[in-house]
């Protein structure tokens, strides 16, 4: 069996070593952290970001990429909006490249695949999305998950028996747009969720903004051109329900916290781990406002984030103008 690379040991990139080195697979991961690097290599455990788990001897820890040049297979698993700047550190030799990172990159608003192809461009990209908290894939229970291949069946059939696992089952889609838009989108209304479970409004409150969320994650991936079915599987609306029903969640507690109180500011410095849908929001909030894309949800997560009193952008929200459940048009109503 040939060694996967993981670029990443923050909790996901650990996990996703951890499921692949479950059938004895030899696994590289890369670790920024020196520390974390002997760590993992010497007490086969990650003390900073998974410390519930006790890795397989079969997963090598380094901090030198020029260790995966010859490697076939490689999941990019690093914050995403460190992605472009890791890539770049690869050597451009053709490769099965997955990636496992949820976000849209500030400044450029690219889908991690664009960044990706920039970045790598003699890789087919793959990417791996859906309802997965890392220390349940760590811990062997039982996982779907989306894989989007580019490549089409073709590189499916090459991917599918290397990530597949006894408790980790993925299910094949082209759409790999629809796969990274879903997931990037549920990480900014698993901030809602939150605050709206810090301001105790209830469970069916948050029912609702999922329901409504899931409107919003249907009209923009629509406009870029994503399958209405992707985003209803486990890309989509699995991973929505996950992150917005759990504190395991990294941005549900975020927005909990907002919703108790605590400024955005202190608690993005206090943070070791990345909520991603705090860099998603103000990016995705500006290219909704770009394309007319009604996402009121996504706005108030934006404004919150910037400082806003959350009562009172919930106040707003519940303000709205009266309309129809469904609608065909894209365009924010008048």
């Amino acid at each position: 069996m040939n060694t996967i690379g993981v670029l990443g040991a923050g909790a996901w990139g650990t996990a996703l070593a951890q499921m692949l080195a479950s059938d004895g697979r030899d696994v590289l991961i890369w670790a920024l952290e020196p520390e974390l690097v002997e760590e993992i290599n010497t007490a086969h455990t990650n003390s900073l970001y998974l410390p519930s788990a006790s890795l397989a001897p079969s997963i090598r820890a380094t901090g030198d990429l020029t260790q995966f040049a010859s490697l076939e297979t490689i999941l990019a698993v690093t914050p995403a909006q460190h992605l472009g700047r890791v890539l770049s550190g690869l050597s451009n030799a053709p490769r099965d490249l997955i990636l496992c990172s949820k976000g849209i990159e500030a400044g450029t608003g690219r889908l991690m695949n664009e960044v990706a192809k920039a970045a790598a461009p003699n890789s087919d990209i793959a990417v791996l999305s859906g309802p997965t908290f890392a220390h349940e894939v760590a811990a062997g229970l039982p996982t779907a998950v989306t894989l989007a291949c580019s490549g089409g069946e073709a590189q499916w059939d090459r991917l599918s028996p290397q990530i597949a696992r006894a408790a980790f089952r993925p299910y094949y889609s082209d759409d790999v747009t629809g796969a990274e838009i879903g997931g990037s989108i549920k990480n900014v209304l698993a901030i809602a969720c939150g605050v709206v479970e810090g301001l105790g409004l209830g469970q069916n409150a948050r029912a609702a903004l999922i329901a409504r969320g899931y409107a919003e994650m249907l009209r923009f991936g629509g406009a870029l051109g994503a399958r209405a079915e992707t985003l209803a599987g486990l890309c989509g609306l699995g991973d929505l329900v996950l992150t917005c029903s759990s504190t395991s969640s990294r941005n549900f507690s975020l927005g909990k916290a907002l919703g108790e109180g605590q400024s955005a500011a202190d608690l993005m410095a206090d943070r070791k781990t990345v909520a991603e849908g705090a860099h998603t929001a103000p990016v995705l909030n500006g290219l909704a406002e770009t394309r007319a894309i009604a996402m009121p949800i996504v706005s108030a997560v934006h404004t919150i984030l910037e400082g806003a009193e959350p009562a009172g952008v919930v106040a707003g929200l519940l303000a709205r103008p009266l309309t129809a459940e469904q609608t065909h048009s894209e365009s924010k109503p008048a």
